[in-house]
Order: structure tokens, then sequence, then C-alpha cells
């Protein structure tokens, strides 16, 4: 025991220091009197409590013990310790120990170590033989060995280890020491529990915290003059560590309030200063702008100076203005009734530059009496009012009558001025009465896009006619600003460029020295429909030779029925059919092709025939199958035909064993594709017939159907490559509906597309076949057949009436899959709550970042009445206007309040399923990523993320535009399946 005497007395000059962020339970160097732990062993020696001094000279209790063998246990238990609010402590354990071979009694059983216990109880209820002295009850802590070891003549040195003891459950614990051999003493022992210090960041205080976890979550409040902010405002969290640390930074969840910018390093809101302000709780404080003001500290806007104003639309940082000076100058140039105002801009537009005016006029029938307003009675063009340009023209004056024109200036905050608007006028006084010289117009000839026109005017005239203005609308729905004008010095004229099959509304007025005369009463003329020969001249005789040589043709068919066997029969009736439409008809479709249904055949074969080309299969080498058809496989390969380039195309196979009516529906394919030839139609290249297996080849098209590409390639391609393939659908589409052909199943399915992103209608026989084990939804309609619901025109599904106008419904919805990148078309909703929704008006809403212009294209093709859909042409059209405009696509369709588009109902969002949390939501579609950032941003169930953008996103942290994709439009399929069912479900 003398061996380690004369260690007693020294403690380390380099103590460890204790952290300012800690609470200590126990400190065994501050105690001034005996400890008095308990202390157990079953021989001699025992623990042993000394005294000694410390670094400071300071006199500390001191336990040691040296050992003469390890066969007994030594134990030395502390008093009872409250753990207060932790739930682990840490213990620091200040020791020396002795190195066995310098103890003056060595021997083989001595140790360099040992071991460290704790015991946890709700009470101090220990007792000299309570617990037991062994391992358990007691739990280990760990066996502690000396990292410095004490020599005769050696270093003085001490050691130090800290120790992690929990989690603790209970109110307090005991610390224990085990010797088994060991040489040593216990200099001190101190034990503590760390904590997080106040802190003060991010414009967010959190208190001090004790960590119960590994990690603790802290809930803070924002500092004075801030506030919570963002979609669903949340306290701001921190997380405090184990180590008494605070771990990361900080959610910016609170901002400065109005009029306060953040100081002092996020620490505090100050003030904005005078003459300064800060509208918002974003940014910093700026400096008033222009004639306007802060008088007092703290401002969230500046107030105008007198005589200045700012309108509701204008930013609180822009300058306030005032409203315009007076026009200048106002020039009139009257032609007795007819009237022009020209005048020049106010000296001063008062600091705006949304300037506008607007023409009041007042009449004055008698010298005496009062003026009143013209009201109706005058017309003019442009509108009186928001008059961008500094001119008008105005009709309908009486005449002998004084007028007083009125012209205001006014700009965006005249509205807001208690002073009425600047103004000049002009009094102005019509002479002569222009009688009406126009009674009746005729037509004398029209075409699809022209009429031409005459009328007759008196044969004496007291006035002579300078010229004839033509007045012309559409008949149907048209305002004024719609109609067109046009001028002729003769009294016939001819108008062009029309609409087709269209009615138009006429009128001629004309106009002398003495002004204009009133417009004629209204006519009405038609444009011819599609395939009408504009040379008119030649109809009564092209009818009567088409009556007569339709006699004649049916006179052969009955020839022919009588006097020929059977097999005849169908020649003479695809002869009839073939003279009806090429003979008879040929006046008003001459050059145009058009399609022959294969099924009229009393033969298919023979269409087939007449149709496709029998290729000889040495000419062919299949390499690779591809997928499945209806009929069998579907492979690649290469043919090629002696004398031409050798190419790859796609082969369908018909498989072994089919029947007669197999074989005749496979091929009917090929005898209607065989009719097409346009660049976005899918070619024909020939059938093979007289081996097995049957086949018909195709062009090849390496990128397979549209809507598997899409979906293989989302977020790939720019809105104008998007544009260019749905473009090229059109072109298609127009080519099938001139040929009169209706397609019936036009879907991204059947859509193939090629390696240069050149889009082409497939699939046109195989169609009609769908079956009951199809992956492409079905329903039943009412009058029998399977009907895709999702792509399907809504009377289509009801009395099947197909038209290349219930194709153009169809178009709409290949339109949104392409935009959407192969999305199915609503959802994942029933087939029956798709014909619900359509037929409560509802439509589709835009997919993410999809262009306004093609959702409106869109929503056109999803008229309910068909008349009143676009043709494939007019869609041409509009697509090759966004091509040849691409700044157009940049106007995104808005996601109104979020997600919840409320598509042609404009009743507010409903809210999301509240059936699962948003990690589950997450999860489920393979999101789970983005939990953790969900959750922080506030959001903890499914039926919060109604509101969500893209641009939320984007604070959230989620920046690959896929995963946005895929986020909003899990979010828009569970509100629009909501909306359907809160207003369609039965």
């Amino acid at each position: 025991m003398s061996g380690i005497r004369v260690v007693f007395s020294y403690i380390s000059r380099c103590a460890a220091s204790v952290s300012s962020f800690s609470d200590v339970l126990m400190n065994t160097k501050t105690e001034t009197s005996d400890l008095r732990w308990t202390i157990f062993s079953r021989a001699k020696p025992e623990w042993e409590e000394v005294s000694g001094l410390d670094e400071e000279n300071n006199s500390v209790r001191i336990y040691q013990i040296c050992q003469t063998d390890s066969s007994s246990s030594h134990w030395l238990r502390s008093g009872f310790i409250q753990r207060l609010a932790a739930s682990q402590v840490y213990v620091e354990l200040r020791f020396t120990m002795m190195e066995c071979s310098s103890t003056s009694t060595h021997h083989r059983s001595c140790k360099e170590t040992f071991n460290v216990y704790y015991y946890q109880a709700d009470t101090d209820e220990a007792t000299a033989t309570y617990p037991p002295w062994m391992e358990n009850p007691y739990t280990k802590v760990d066996t502690v060995a000396a990292d410095f070891l004490l020599s005769k003549g050696g270093e003085r040195k001490f050691n130090v280890k800290t120790f992690r003891v929990g989690p603790l459950s209970q109110r307090g614990f005991y610390l224990a020491f085990q010797a088994q051999g060991a040489c040593m003493a216990l200099l001190s022992v101190r034990v503590f529990f760390k904590k997080c210090p106040p802190l003060v960041s991010a414009l967010s205080s959190f208190p001090e915290t004790v960590p119960r976890t590994l990690v603790q979550q802290a809930q803070g409040v924002c500092v004075e003059h801030a506030a919570q902010q963002g979609l669903r405002p949340r306290p701001p969290k921190l997380f405090c560590g184990e180590d008494g640390q605070w771990v990361g930074q900080p959610m910016m969840s609170c901002a400065c309030l109005p009029g306060f910018e953040a100081a002092d390093g996020q620490t505090r809101c100050a003030a904005c200063p005078v003459g300064h302000f800060k509208a918002s709780t974003e940014g910093k404080c700026t400096s008033c702008p222009r004639f306007s003001q802060a008088t007092i500290r703290g401002a969230s806007l500046c107030a105008c100076h007198a005589g200045y104003l700012r309108s509701e639309a204008d930013p609180p940082d822009s300058p306030c203005t005032k409203p315009p000076s007076a026009p200048r100058s106002i020039v009139p140039q009257i032609n007795d009734t007819t009237l022009s105002l020209e005048w020049n801009e106010p000296l001063d537009n008062g600091g705006r530059t949304d300037l506008s005016y607007a023409v009041g006029c007042s009449v004055c029938r008698s010298p005496k009496g009062a003026c009143i307003p013209c009201g109706d009675s005058v017309s003019y063009r442009p509108p009186q009012d928001q008059l961008q340009g500094r001119r008008v023209e105005v009709w309908g004056l009486l005449p002998h009558t004084t007028y007083t024109f009125t012209i205001q200036a006014l700009n965006g905050v005249s509205q807001y001025s208690t002073k009425d608007p600047a103004s000049d006028s002009v009094n102005i006084t019509t002479s002569h009465d222009v009688p009406s010289l126009v009674s009746v117009i005729r037509k004398s000839d029209s075409t699809e896009s022209s009429l031409t026109l005459h009328w007759s005017v008196p044969t004496q005239l007291h006035y002579t006619v300078l010229l004839y203005q033509l007045r012309y609308c559409e008949k149907d729905g048209h305002s004024e600003d719609q109609c067109h004008y046009t001028e002729s010095k003769r009294n016939q004229a001819v108008l062009t460029e029309l609409r087709r099959a269209t009615r138009y509304e006429v009128q001629v007025r004309a106009r002398t020295m003495a002004g204009y005369g009133s417009f004629s009463p209204a006519a009405v003329f038609s444009t011819l429909p599609d395939g009408h020969d504009s040379a008119s001249q030649f109809l009564v005789p092209g009818v009567l030779i088409a009556l007569g040589m339709l006699l004649l043709a049916l006179f052969v068919f009955v020839a022919f029925t009588v006097l020929n066997p059977p097999r005849c029969y169908h020649f003479t009736y695809i002869s009839l059919l073939l003279f009806l439409s090429h003979g008879s008809a040929g006046l008003y479709f001459t050059g145009v092709k058009v399609y022959i249904d294969p099924f009229t055949y009393e033969d298919p074969n023979e269409a087939v025939r007449e149709f496709a080309k029998e290729i000889d299969v040495s000419f062919v080498k299949i390499e690779e199958v591809i997928g499945a058809g209806e009929f069998g496989e579907v492979c690649r390969g290469r043919l090629r035909v002696p004398g031409k380039k050798e190419n790859y195309v796609a082969i369908k196979t018909l498989k072994g064993g089919y029947t007669e009516k197999q074989r005749r529906d496979f091929l009917s394919e090929a005898s209607i594709m065989g009719q097409f030839q346009h660049p976005n139609i899918i070619h024909l290249e020939g059938i093979i017939t007289a081996s097995c297996p049957v086949m018909i080849l195709t062009e090849f098209m390496e990128n397979g159907a549209l809507d598997s590409f899409l979906r293989l390639n989302d977020s790939q391609f720019t809105p104008i490559q998007l544009v260019g393939m749905q473009r090229g659908i059109a072109s298609g589409m127009k080519y099938l509906a001139e040929m009169s052909y209706v397609h019936r199943d036009l879907a991204a399915r059947n859509i193939l597309i090629n390696s240069n992103l050149v889009c082409k209608v497939s699939d046109f026989g195989l169609s009609r076949f769908l079956q009951e084990n199809s992956s492409d939804p079905t329903y039943t309609s009412s009058l029998g057949g399977k009907i895709p619901i999702r792509w399907t025109a809504p009377e289509a599904i009801a009395f099947r009436k197909f038209t290349s106008a219930s194709d153009v419904w169809s178009y709409g919805i290949v339109m949104w899959e392409v935009m959407s990148f192969g999305e199915r078309p609503y959802w994942d909703m029933s087939n029956q709550d798709v014909i619900n929704a359509i037929e409560q008006d509802y439509r589709l809403p835009p997919p993410p970042d999809c262009p306004t212009h093609l959702h409106q294209l869109m929503l056109d093709c999803w008229q309910k009445d068909r008349s009143a859909r676009p043709r494939f042409s007019d869609l041409v059209s509009a697509l090759d206007k966004l091509i040849r405009n691409p700044a157009s696509l940049k106007i995104v369709a808005q996601e109104g309040s979020g997600l919840s588009y409320p598509l042609l109902d404009q009743r507010a969002p409903l809210a999301l399923s509240p059936c699962t949390a948003v990690g589950e939501w997450l999860r489920a579609i393979k999101m789970e990523r983005y939990e953790d950032s969900f959750l922080q941003a506030g959001f903890n169930s499914v039926d919060q993320l109604a509101p969500i953008s893209t641009q939320d996103l984007l604070h959230m942290g989620v920046t690959l535009a896929g995963h946005q994709r895929k986020i909003l439009s899990s979010i828009q399929t569970m509100t629009f399946r909501n909306k359907s069912a809160a207003t369609v479900t039965f």
C-alpha cells in the first residue's frame, strides 16, 4: 500500500475543463467531508478512504486499494445519485494504477484493470447487503484499463476516463467499482449530463434543451417582430445532439414582419429607418420610391405625396403617379354624317405608361334644349373606351344636328382620383341627309372560300356614288368586332378568304359627296362545303348527266343479276359502287381518293389482292421477336427486294391453327393500310400469304409505341418537340379524314415513333376486335361491342356514332398523353366514373408545365357538341402557328391553387383524401427519400397537399424534373378523383 501513497498528493495540472453546457450530478472533488461510500469485500485488504491534495492543493477524498491476490472481489459503491432531467449521464473517473511489476508483492494474479457498474432505483434503497454484490442486478458499464501505469522512478501521471451511462428510466442510480487484483487509487468521480444552451439563430429562439435520445428535437419560437411563413406555418425546429451541441441549422421558417429586416446575423428583426420600408416578409428595407415618404420607423408602405396616387395593381415599390393632363388639339374631319377625330397626346402622362383614352358624346337636338348622351345611336371604330390610339371614327350621326365630343385622357390611377379626368371637347354640326341607295344584294357565284355578289342601284341618281362599302360577318354568334369591311367602286364585289360551309351576313352602303348612306338590309349567303366545284355553271348539266349514268348503271346491275351466276354479284356491286363514287360524284370529288371498306367485298381476299402487294418469303429475314400481337408474334426483320435497298421491317405473324375468319380478320388490316400513302401513316410494305406463317410487313419504327416511349423518356423533350409529335399525328389523321376513314381507336398506344421522332398512326384493323382480356380498359355499350372508354367521345360511347369528330375527341386525349409523358388518362378512375365525369362536363386538367394554348386545343377537341369540335385541318394549322411562334409555348397553363385544377367547373378545389400519412403516400410512389423534407415543411397528411406547386417542391429540395412531375401527378390524381367522386358518384 505504501507503494502508491507517494502519488496520492499528485493531481495532474492539465485536468479536463468542465463543459459550461452540462449539469453536474456528483463531484467528489467538491466534497469537504468523508464520502462514506459502501465497501464490500470477502477478504483483506478493502477499499480505503483517505485524504489527498488536488492540483490547487485543496483537500480531496480518495479511495485506494492494493490487492495481494485476485481470487476475491472488492466492491465500492457510491451514494444514491438523482438523475434529474437526464435520460443518460456521463461519468468522469480520475485514477492512478501501479504497474504490477513495481508492486512490492508482485505475483501472477496482479491485474491492471477494474470494472465499473451501475444500479437504478426510484429510492435510496441500497444497503450493505442489497442489492447482491454481483453483475446481475448491477449493469456493467466497462472494464477500465489504465493508459498510464505508475512505476518506481517513473513519470507521475494519472488517468482520466469518461463513460456514458444509460438509458436511465428510474429516479436515480448508484455507481459501483470492482477491483480484482489491482493496486490503484480512485482520485475523483464526476457525474454530469450534457444539454444544449439557449440559442438564437435564423430569426428563431430555442430554449435550453436536454437530449433524451441520440438526437432530441427542440421547438422554438420566432424572435420579436418575426412570424412563421410558408403554406402551412410550423414552429421552428432544431435538433440537440447527445453531446450537448446543436445539430445543423434551423429551417428558415421565421421571417421578419413587413417593416422589419433581419439584423445581427439573423438573430433579431430591426425596424426599417425613417424614409425606408419593407412591404413583405422577404427582402430588406429599401428607400421609399419617388413621390412617397415614410415618416415613422418600421413602415411597411410609403405614403404618396399629396396629389400623387398608387393603383391597387401597382407593387409597393413602384413610384407614386398622378392622372394625365388633357389631350391636346382635337382635329375633327366630318363628311356630313360620318366623323373622324384625331388628337395629340397630353403634355404630362402622369409618370405612367398605361395611357388610354375615352370618347364621350352628347347630342343637342335644339339650340335651347338640353344636351343628352348619344348612347347607342352612334357607333365607334375602334370602341370608344380604352382607346390605345389617338384616332376614332364615328358613324350614325343625324343630319343637321349638333354634337359635342369629349376626349378624356386616363391612366391606371385616374379612377382613384377625386377629380374628374382631364379632357378636351369639340362641337360638331352635321349637314345633308344621305339616302340609302342599295336595297337588294344577290349572289352570282360561290366557292368554299369566296362569294361573288352584286347589287342594283337606281338608274337616276341625284348623287354621284364615289364607292360602295360592304360589311360582312359570320352569321352565328359573332360580335361587331369580328365583322370585316371592304370597298368597291362598282356595284359588285368578290369576298375572299372566307370559311368553308359558313353563312355570312352581308350589307352594302354607298358613299357620295354628302357622306355615307345607311346600310342595306342584311342578306345571308353561304360558302360551299368541301369537295364542291366552284364552277357552278356546270352544276345543272352535271347533275343531269349523273342521273342518266345512274339509270344506266342500275340497268346494268339488274341485267347482270338476272343473267349471271352469283359469282358475278360482287363484281356488279363493286362496279356500281365505284361508278357512284368516281363517276356521278366525280364532278364534286375530282382527284380525291376515297377509302373503301374491305368488308364490303363478298370475298375479302379480293380486297387483300387489290390493296396489298404479295412479297416472296425469300426476300424476308426474321431477326428477333419484339412483341406479341392479337394473332401472333411481332418480329423485327430485314426486307431485301432485288433491285432495292435492304431495310428493316416490322413483321406481324399469324400463329398456326387459325380459322378462316381469323385469317380474314388478320389480313383486313393490310387491305386497309394498303390504301394509305402518307408520311404520318404507317406504311405497308406487303404481305406473305403463299407460305406459313402468314405475315404482314410494315415499315419498322425503332422507338415503338408512343405511350411507352414517352414514359421511358419522361421530361426528356422540350415543348416544341412534343408539339412536333402532335402535329405529325394530326397531319396523319387529317389525311385519313379526307379519305373518309374513321379510326375509332386513336390512342398513344396505337401511334408508333421512329428514331427521328416522327409519329405515325397505326392499328387500322385490330382495334375493332378488342378482347375481354385486353390491357386497354373497355366498356360494353348498350348497342354491343367493346369501346376504349378513356379515349372515346361521349356520342360514340352512348350511340356508337363514330365520325371524324369522334376521332378529334380521341386526338385531344392523345395530346394530353403526349404532354403528360404517357400518363394514363383519368388515372385510376373506373370506366363508369369517367363516363359520369364527362357527362358532368369535366375535362382533363393541363399536365404539369403544359402550355396554355395546347390545353385550350385539347378542350376544343372535347366539346360535347361534336359539330363544335375543330377539324383535323384546323388542328394542323393551329399547331403550325405554335411551331412558327415558339414563344407562345412558354405561357404555361396555371395550376390554380396548387394542383386542384377545377376543369370546366369553377368551384373551389376539394381536399385530398385523408386516408394516409405523407410518409405512406411517398413510399407508395417510390419517393420516400423526400419524407423528411415534407415533414419539415409542415405536411403531415395528404389532405394538406392540394396547394403544392413546382416552386414549393424546389424549396423542399425536389430539384429533379422527373421527381417533380411524379409527385405533382400523384397529387393531381387524388384531387381529380375526389372532385369527380364529390360531384358525379351515384
